[in-house]
């Protein structure tokens, strides 16, 4: 196991052995972030469901409300009138095969993908490269569209997916250490809201059995599952 340094351990000493509401976890993160750059701040979800049965998975997108603070650099696949249409909406890089063959030369410098129907047999090529990055274009949540204008705006924004892991935790960014804990608050509320929404209808027992609130280098702090915005279902 890894040695955490002084002010982690500091910081981790601060924390006591309970659950706390989010308002008060979202403090405590900001508290404890004390890195020379600004912190990002995630969300770990722990789920009562097994990935490994495709009706169990979960998966979704959200806009957060404030954003994630960080800049995106959003890809577009499209050819013939989208590819102004994606340059005039902000997209940061535009092409078709070319960029195709670009991305499977190892070309990744971006942080999301969208991609019109037509070009998703290009795209579809490069499943060993996006995939694991989870940048891989789907329909299911609004990055294989024509509508390439709206996605563009929408990633830019600040929408997030999410996707449960083998291990049945959902991990995701939900702002900076600099965003105030309202401002914290209000995005963790977006994304619990979404992973409750997205609960499977074959889930058994209880579906949400943790929430652990965490800044980059910071120590996790549990949250009380009482004091989320949205009621188990």
């Amino acid at each position: 196991m890894a040695k955490h340094g002084k002010k982690y351990r500091s910081a981790a000493e601060k924390i006591e052995p309970r659950p706390y509401q989010l308002d008060e976890a979202v403090e405590l993160v900001k508290e404890n972030a004390s890195a020379a750059f600004d912190e990002g701040v995630d969300i770990a979800i722990r789920l009562g469901v097994d990935p490994r049965h495709a009706d169990q998975m979960v998966r979704g997108t959200v806009p957060l409300p404030h954003g994630t603070g960080k800049t995106v650099r959003v890809a577009v696949f499209a050819s013939g009138e989208k590819v102004k249409e994606a340059e005039d909406a902000g997209a940061d890089i535009v092409g078709g095969e070319d960029l195709a063959k670009k991305v499977a030369g190892g070309f990744l410098d971006f942080d999301a993908v969208i991609a019109t129907p037509d070009m998703m047999r290009e795209v579809g090529k490069l499943g060993r490269v996006l995939g694991p990055r989870g940048l891989m274009p789907n329909p299911k949540v609004g990055t294989v569209t024509f509508d390439v204008a709206e996605a563009i705006e929408q990633n830019k924004a600040g929408k997030i997916e999410f996707r449960v892991d083998k291990t049945g935790i959902i991990h995701a960014p939900f702002g900076k250490a600099s965003f105030t804990a309202e401002q914290l608050k209000a995005n963790a509320d977006a994304i619990i809201e979404a992973v409750m929404r997205a609960k499977p209808a074959s889930t058994k027992g209880k579906y949400v059995k943790s929430v652990t609130v965490s800044s980059t280098m910071g120590p996790g702090v549990r949250v009380d599952e009482s004091s989320m915005v949205v009621a188990e279902v």
